[in-house]
């Protein structure tokens, strides 16, 4: 991520007007930096040579309106940028949501689940060190040196070139140390993401890593990814402690040079008191602001991080809500033609150039190896994802409509999809049937269980993600709402996974009588059965 990123003021637009006043008090901390190095040399250089205090009682007011002034500044920089802070935030974590809300259907996008609870639990807490001390130093490095500068050169040409030939001494060393800092912090949050998808898998899968004996195993695992994200914080706090090391030890000595180059020239008479004075405490004035970008740097660097995440997944593309056509009537035929898409850090695309049919009456099973792009297929279908290239038409011949012109609702309402892991509602087992066909009776909802294989009691009760079903009954239980709902197009992935040869029988059975009822089946597996009972099979390469 850029110091200020331009994608901030497009997700977040409360930090245009934080900006804005930022640069505001910064100017005024400059404004009041100049004035009270002013005044303080003025009052030091009278006492020296006038030999006492008298006559500096409106002095030390004004310096003393000056330190309050400037305290004012600090005051209110730090409310606005805590305010700027948590509505940035507030924002983000409202969009992000409403993203994971669009694409949760999308089966593709399974894997992002624990990435977005990280970000928008305390992921962007991280924030509050980008606004509270890093944005606002990084507009005080820019407006206080180049203040600063104009009033030395006013003063002193000499100390004038000194700092300028040494001001820039110290942003080149910010750019090489932030670069390894970069890339440490994004090792970091590699590290903290990789945890918290192994720990969400983990905890979703206990049940059946208890049931295969494997429970124990995963404590190793996690204990691994925990030393990693731990190796990886420490690295980056390394590198924080010795670039702040380098850009005091750079500050130290260009100010030393311009103590030095004024002592001289005082000693020899080139230069009065009072200029030299204000010199003297002018010069540190100037590096200040660029030694505290260095150090808040590191603290915002999580937060920097964090937004950068926030910001990747927001862009992530989101299905359209398509047309207004209306799907033609009739048998149902659904055409792909060279379906291709792209996926960030995959050289081919996936799926590739597929090409496939689905006609009602018939069962067609999506073959392919893992990666082959057979659940971004699903998703194209579905109107979850918009193929790079390629078409898909509904309909046969001249009345045959784009899925593009299509309005994608209506659509949707004519399939009936069941996902891998088919999300079960907290209530009973007939409310989470219902949902497919709300009017359904008991008779057609128990006809459906006893079709997918299933013989459980309708009021049986139902936890939140249903944990206390099996990763087969989870199957069913969507398998039976599918079902139940009769739909023209029927959209299964793996439905029969991890079933025992009788059971996938009765699936299947029930599948083909779906297709005999007039449905189209579109159905994914990699099993010899299910192969075997469809009436096609076309394979993804």
């Amino acid at each position: 991520m850029k110091p200020v990123d331009p994608r901030l003021f497009r997700y977040a637009r409360s930090s245009v007007p934080h900006i804005a006043i930022t640069v505001l008090l910064g100017t005024a901390t400059a404004i009041l930096v100049v004035a009270q190095a002013g005044f303080l040399a003025t009052g030091v250089a009278r006492v020296i040579e006038r030999r006492g205090t008298s006559g500096l009682g409106p002095l030390l007011i004004a310096l003393g309106i000056v330190v309050a002034l400037r305290a004012a500044v600090s005051w209110g920089q730090e409310v606005a940028s805590h305010r700027a802070s948590a509505a940035v935030k507030s924002q983000l974590r409202q969009q992000l949501v409403r993203h994971a809300v669009q694409v949760a259907a999308d089966p593709t996008q399974g894997a992002r689940r624990s990435e977005v609870a990280t970000l928008a639990g305390g992921g962007l807490d991280a924030l509050d060190g980008y606004f509270a001390k890093y944005l606002p130093q990084l507009v005080l490095a820019v407006i206080v040196p180049a203040v600063v500068l104009l009033q030395l050169l006013r003063t002193d040409l000499t100390a004038t070139i000194t700092v300028a030939l040494t001001l820039p001494l110290i942003p080149v060393f910010m750019i090489l140390v932030g670069r390894a800092t970069e890339t440490a912090n994004a090792r970091r949050w590699d590290a903290l993401t990789r945890l918290s998808h192994h720990f969400l898998d983990v905890v979703e899968g206990m049940p059946t890593l208890r049931a295969f004996g494997r429970g124990k195993a995963q404590v190793d695992l996690v204990r691994a990814s925990t030393e990693q994200y731990r190796a990886t914080t420490m690295a980056t706090l390394r590198i924080a402690f010795v670039s702040s090391l380098i850009l005091e030890v750079l500050a130290t000595l260009s100010v030393a040079l311009v103590a030095v180059g004024v002592g001289l020239r005082l000693v020899h008479g080139d230069l009065d008191l009072r200029t030299g004075l204000l010199a003297i405490l002018l010069a540190p004035e100037a590096y200040l602001p660029l030694r505290q970008v260095g150090a808040h740097y590191h603290a915002s660097a999580a937060g920097v991080a964090a937004a950068d995440a926030a910001f990747t997944l927001l862009e992530q593309p989101v299905a359209t809500e398509g047309g207004t056509a209306a799907a033609p009537g009739g048998t149902l035929v659904v055409r792909m033609a060279g379906i291709s898409v792209r996926h960030p850090g995959r050289e081919l695309p996936a799926p590739n150039d597929a090409h496939l049919t689905i006609r009602s009456g018939e069962v067609v099973c999506l073959a392919g190896p893992s990666g082959s792009g057979k659940t971004t297929l699903l998703a194209v279908l579905l109107g979850l994802r918009t193929p790079d290239e390629g078409e898909i038409t509904v309909g046969e011949g001249a009345a045959a409509v784009p899925l593009g012109n299509l309005q994608l609702a209506t659509w949707r309402q004519s399939i009936a999809w069941v996902d891998q892991t088919p999300y079960l509602f907290q209530g009973t087992l007939a409310d989470n049937l219902r949902i497919a066909a709300p009017t359904a009776t008991d008779g057609q909802l128990r006809d459906a269980l006893d079709r997918a294989g299933l013989a459980i009691a309708l009021d049986r009760p139902v936890g939140q993600h249903g944990d206390e079903f099996s990763a087969g009954e989870r199957r069913r239980v969507g398998l039976a709402r599918a079902l139940v709902r009769h739909a023209p197009l029927v959209i299964l992935d793996e439905p029969t996974a991890g079933l025992d040869s009788g059971t996938e029988a009765d699936v299947l059975l029930a599948v083909g009588e779906e297709a005999r009822r007039g449905a189209a089946v579109l159905l994914v597996s990699h099993r010899p059965a299910a192969v075997a009972a469809a009436d096609r099979v076309v394979t993804l390469s």
